[in-house]
């Protein structure tokens, strides 16, 4: 994958990242400089405020981990891996009833006995800060003819774009 910072490839990898935030439901959810591993989070985007928010309950390790706050870690891969994301910003615990009303679902509903109204119900939410996005442009026959390119000559194979962007809104 080529490494490119004009301006016209980070919006391309950012579009390609939130079309990938919207098309997808999960990914893994890690905080930073803590002793746990990541783990399958639901995510929701909100694309305006550039920020993720998962649901979870107040006595998952992952709560105990965020505290009053913490810094967080958001791996993303797309179905048909044309885009590979890590995302970080910090995360914490949010208060705001009307926005998890707008978020609840019966797939969170399934997690919780007392559904919405259980008080182990946890909204959290991670401002977007900063996102490496790869994607991948090459099919099957693609990537084996820059594989077979590489290993006979000096050749960089060239499968996509990767960049580092700020997402800070």
């Amino acid at each position: 994958m080529t490494h490119h910072d004009n301006d016209h490839n980070t919006e391309a990898l950012r579009k390609a990242l939130f079309d990938a935030l919207d098309d997808e439901r999960t990914g893994m959810l890690a905080i930073s400089d803590r002793a746990s591993h990541a783990q399958p989070m639901t995510h929701y985007f909100d694309e305006s405020a550039r920020v993720l928010r998962f649901i979870t309950a107040s006595d998952t390790g992952l709560a105990r981990d965020i505290g009053t706050g913490a810094q967080a870690h958001f791996t993303l891969t797309t179905r048909d891996r044309e885009v590979y994301a890590c995302i970080s910003g910090p995360i914490t615990v949010s208060e705001d009833r009307a926005l998890l009303e707008d978020l609840w679902s019966p797939a969170a509903a399934m997690w919780f006995e007392g559904g919405i109204d259980d008080p182990k119900v946890t909204l959290l939410e991670m401002p977007l800060r900063e996102a490496a996005v790869w994607t991948v442009d090459a099919n099957a026959l693609q990537f084996g003819i820059e594989m077979l390119r590489a290993n006979l000559g000096d050749h960089t194979p060239d499968l996509g774009d990767h960049a580092v962007i700020n997402l800070a809104a």
